[in-house]
């Protein structure tokens, strides 16, 4: 099988097979896999992953994900503590962030500074559809307003649009960049053997919480702690200033912004995310998240 046979099997979007083929992340883990003796489209279709990311790890999420995988039929096969920092996140959202507002990079960007992630490789029970594919339709969108119970996203907590703790691959397309995206090469190949042990790594992937929870403070999610907080560090701000209204929020971080004002940046994550545009209007996603709607309907 060709690299182009192959990512067309593992999506159902032919742009997105076509930019893959030429992506440098995919072709390191095809590469890794052959080299192995493993079958890649077995693999992507078999295994995913799941980012706790330091929101997660702010929150102390990771013992009540590793219970929600277990009740949904999905076993952590590896674990690993993942250093984060800008490029991370745009070598993980390339092809999607082009809609990102300036902001919501920026607050991204903050996020990346609170603590460092955790990478748990999950399989699953064999199905019609790819344990990414299914993963993903069960974590519950990005949107806090259209969570359903039982969604993993709606039991650890309506945070915000961007505070929503996970992030799993859309399918196997996803699973092999995303997978040399997190791991060099020594990784992979130690995560590789760790897989073909069969072992549950659910107490490795606790171990790794714990250690990131001892150099990581829990905080608060809530609005008005991040305002009562940023107001301290501020000080001077207008007498008719309205903590409720957004536009004098989002007008208060722009500022303390623009005049290199130290602010806590956790409080400004937490502020900004609910009072600042996360899209910039206009644009068109690169390449458009894909369903399990999506999946079944390309199956022949």
């Amino acid at each position: 099988m060709t690299l182009a046979q192959l990512l067309a099997a593992s999506t159902p979007l032919p742009d997105k097979a076509a930019a893959y083929a030429e992506d440098t992340y995919v072709q390191e883990t095809v590469d890794q896999l052959s080299a192995a003796g493993l079958d890649a489209a077995d693999f992507s279709r078999r295994y995913s992953l799941l980012l706790l990311k330091p929101d997660a790890i702010v929150a102390r999420a990771v013992e009540p994900t590793l219970r929600w995988l277990r009740d949904n039929d999905f076993r952590v096969v590896a674990a690993r503590t993942c250093a984060v920092d800008r490029h991370l996140v745009r070598a993980l959202w390339y092809f999607a962030w082009n809609i990102a507002s300036a902001e919501r990079r920026r607050l991204a960007d903050l996020l990346t500074e609170i603590s460092d992630a955790l990478v748990l490789v999950v399989s699953g029970e064999p199905t019609a559809l790819p344990t990414s594919v299914r993963l993903t339709t069960a974590k519950g969108p990005t949107d806090p307003g259209k969570r359903q119970p039982g969604e993993l996203r709606y039991l650890l907590g309506r945070y915000s649009y961007l505070l929503n703790l996970v992030h799993s691959p859309d399918d196997p397309a996803d699973v092999l960049r995303e997978f040399a995206i997190y791991f060099d090469t020594g990784t992979r190949a130690r995560v590789l053997r760790e897989i073909e042990s069969g072992r549950d790594r659910g107490v490795e992937a606790a171990a790794c919480a714990a250690e990131l929870y001892s150099r990581t403070p829990a905080r608060d999610f809530g609005r008005s702690a991040a305002t009562t907080r940023l107001l301290a560090d501020v000080g001077d701000v207008p007498a008719d200033f309205d903590p409720d209204r957004d536009e004098d929020c989002a007008l208060l971080l722009r500022r303390a912004w623009a005049t290199g004002r130290a602010i806590d940046p956790w409080s400004a994550i937490v502020l900004g995310s609910h009072v600042l545009p996360m899209r910039n209007g206009g644009r068109r996603q690169i390449l458009p998240p894909v369903s399990a709607h999506d999946w079944l309907e390309a199956r022949p």
